[in-house]
């Protein structure tokens, strides 16, 4: 069986699927244009996905009739039509578990870089603008005891909310389709409607899975209700904010500051007015970025391909209905 691995991930992966007998096709030049995606994709059985740079949609499926599975370098699937797959009996894994304590580290990194102004007072640093001691310039806030929203409370939200009680004694609120008991037992996190959440919440930090009816539910009209020293942090898909009512918000005192490890559009323009502002502090979709999170990542996508390779459901499906549907 032939799977094209569009760019080179860590080792465990590369040798499980050899070991395991698939052939691995990887491209001379991993940038991609998209014919010359497509063209590796019509040549394949199936596809070990990295990036979200390219969309399967129904004119891909349309396109690549040849492909049976897709195993996605990522927990999100934002970038793939899941009826249309369902449709065609193509299995989509993907990489849930192992990046949530990697992921939800650098939304609690976010939330204190803001609450300091960390990334403001390294840039005075690093341009020799030390400055001598000011009682009264760039002052952040303290953490403790303040509300944390949680708007999309699964695994990663879980860390974060964790990681947030027990360092700074938080107090979680969330905003999920469906209860979380056991934050709720373990956390004593409340759950509130999205309403409440934003009024509410000190820290706001975003951790649901991107659907189209998410797209910029983040906007002028939300940030109004957001209290004044709040903090939005978002490290789940750039879309569900608009940039530039964020940037509005930002900019005239309605919310304190903002994290962001996604932004919209991205990659974010280098002069992009936001990373001027001394309240915000931006890293370039890092989230999973670690060697553990990266390999365990690689381990799980090459267990959904080689499960599908031996006729087996893979471990790991984001559409696990392909398999009742036609079973």
């Amino acid at each position: 069986m032939k799977v094209f691995v569009n760019k080179m991930i860590p080792e465990i992966g590369m040798n499980l699927l050899k070991q395991a007998g698939l052939e691995v096709i990887l491209p001379e030049n991993e940038n991609l244009t998209q014919e010359e995606w497509l063209q590796y994709c019509r040549s394949v059985d199936v596809i070990l996905s990295i990036g979200n740079d390219f969309k399967y949609d129904k004119k891909f499926f349309d396109t690549c009739q040849n492909i049976k599975a897709i195993a996605l370098y990522s927990v999100g699937f934002d970038h793939v039509d899941i009826n249309e797959a369902v449709k065609r009996n193509i299995p989509v894994g993907n990489t849930p578990d192992v990046l949530s304590r990697a992921t939800s580290d650098v939304a609690f990194l976010l939330m204190q870089a803001v609450a300091r102004k960390a990334s403001y007072n390294f840039q005075k640093v690093k341009n020799g603008n030390w400055g001598s001691f000011d009682p009264l310039h760039a002052l952040g806030q303290e953490l403790y005891g303040k509300t944390l929203g949680i708007f999309g409370l699964g695994r990663i939200g879980f860390e974060m909310a964790k990681k947030s009680k027990h360092a700074f004694d938080m107090n979680i609120i969330y905003h999920n389709r469906n209860r979380n008991e056991e934050a709720e037992k373990e956390l004593g996190a409340i759950y509130v409607s999205f309403e409440e959440l934003i009024t509410s919440s000190d820290v706001l930090s975003i951790h649901a899975s991107f659907t189209p009816e998410h797209k910029e539910l983040f906007n002028e009209e939300v940030f109004k209700k957001m209290k004044s020293n709040a903090i939005f942090v978002n490290t789940a898909r750039g879309g569900f904010q608009n940039q530039k009512d964020l940037y509005q918000a930002l900019t005239d005192g309605t919310i304190w500051g903002a994290g962001l490890d996604v932004t919209n559009p991205e990659p974010m323009s280098s002069d992009d007015p936001m990373l001027e502002l001394s309240n915000v502090c931006v890293l370039p979709h890092i989230g999973s970025a670690t060697m553990e999170a990266r390999n365990g990542m690689a381990r799980l996508a090459a267990e959904n391909l080689i499960a599908f390779s031996r006729g087996e459901k893979m471990p790991y499906c984001a559409n696990p209905e392909v398999y009742s549907h036609h079973s």
